[in-house]
């Protein structure tokens, strides 16, 4: 039996409701913070990923799916949805727009990845990104309009991360900083850290080794090397977040797997979700743009994983009616499906969900097949006319042509 590819899933009609109502509000969401839809191609030129991720980073050595076409141009699945926006913002000169610019996709993400419960290979993406503005009050309401979402969706139990790792003029101290300390406690490391300080050291940070994770705790921070303007820029981000009253947990550890961020961090956990915990990854990237070839532009964004979203729901035990059935047509024996057929026909022009029986199912299990899908009413369609039947209700006889009218909008 053929079956889908590891790593990657079938969202089926039973799982679409909590799945749509994410992207729903996700839409929603975005629509009232003035951010607009934009959908990205799914592959895209390998170099724009090699150069924006950095040559050293887990997602160009080990994550990215990526071939030869027959034109010979090697070409990449979408690993991630911040460089492809950044790749058509410069294309499209949209840096004339007024700034910031502010853009929202759901789409698929590709990562060769081990596998886990709400981690898969193809995996979906709520991804929101500012561009052209380096005001931390940005910062803000991008943090605040996934708090927002998540409100809206009625998820509970999370917490947010915040931290800043500085900029181009005070993180090279830092750095410096870090990798002599790396180097004297080089046994605490693991094979994976020690590449890491070799190529980006920063990412040290982000491992899955509980063992060099706490011998990390030890390690110089990068708050204690933040220059004046990037010290400003964190502390009156935290300033607008009490504003809007969210609450946060500082983690120094805190940075992300990709070169191109710079200044604030953030990730949303949920407590859900158990030892997987993250919702949401995001953080600022002042030199992105630039460094695919634009003009100098500040930007600030996150992506948030679909599927963890619905396990944290299903976890929460948030369960939606997966029934849109309104009126189900039995029939008996000998009845006109030809009448039938058009009065379903008539009653879905009116914007009333139908469904009849096409399994040639005697008329009791016609009536149990209406119960399953929950319909509303069921009528039952004879010769001679038509019952009526709703839950609770005494039965109603009618004409067979009076069931539009008394049943359409």
């Amino acid at each position: 039996m053929i079956k889908a590819p590891r790593g990657t899933h079938d969202v089926l009609p039973g799982e679409q409701p909590l799945w749509r109502r994410i992207v729903h509000t996700a839409e929603a969401v975005c629509a009232d913070y003035g951010y607009r839809p934009i959908v990205t191609p799914g592959f895209e030129e390998t170099e724009l990923f090699a150069r924006t991720s950095g040559a050293g980073s887990d997602i160009v050595r080990k994550e990215m799916y990526t071939f030869t076409d027959r034109g010979g141009r090697s070409l990449t699945l979408r690993p991630e949805g911040t460089a492809p926006v950044a790749r058509a913002y410069v294309e499209h000169g949209l840096s004339h727009e007024a700034a910031p610019f502010k853009a929202y996709m759901v789409l698929p993400m590709y990562r060769y990845d081990r596998p886990q419960k709400g981690r898969h290979r193809e995996h979906w993406q709520f991804s929101a990104e500012a561009l052209g503005s380096d005001d931390p009050a940005i910062d803000a309401e991008v943090i605040q309009l996934y708090a927002e979402f998540l409100r809206r969706l009625g998820v509970t139990g999370f917490w947010l991360y915040l931290n800043s790792i500085g900029d181009r003029r005070c993180r090279p101290r830092y750095i410096e900083r870090l990798k002599a300390w790396l180097t004297e406690n080089e046994g605490a490391l693991d094979d994976d850290a020690r590449e890491k300080r070799a190529t980006s050291p920063l990412r040290v940070f982000d491992t899955k080794n509980e063992a060099v994770r706490e011998a990390l705790g030890a390690a110089p921070t990068i708050g204690e090397s933040l220059c004046d303007e990037c010290r400003a820029h964190f502390e009156e981000l935290r300033h607008y977040l009490d504003a809007y009253g969210i609450e946060y947990r500082l983690r120094p550890s805190l940075v992300r797997g990709l070169d191109y961020y710079t200044r604030t961090t953030f990730e949303f956990h949920g407590e859900a979700l158990g030892a997987q915990s993250q919702l949401v990854g995001g953080g600022r990237y002042d030199y992105l743009v630039e460094e695919i070839g634009g003009p100098p532009t500040p930007g600030i964004g996150f992506g948030a994983g679909i599927e963890r979203l619905v396990l944290q729901l299903e976890q929460q035990g948030i369960e939606l009616d997966t029934s849109h059935i309104e009126v189900f047509f039995a029939c008996e024996p000998g009845t006109s499906r030809t009448e039938v057929l058009a009065l379903m026909g008539e009653l879905r022009r009116r914007g009333v969900a139908c469904e009849t029986d096409y399994a040639g199912r005697s008329l009791k299990g016609q009536l149990t097949q209406a119960r399953r899908l929950g319909a509303d009413v069921t009528v039952i369609a004879a010769r001679d006319g038509a019952t009526i039947r709703r839950a609770g209700a005494a039965d109603e006889s009618v004409p067979l042509a009076d069931i539009a009218e008394r049943l359409g909008r």
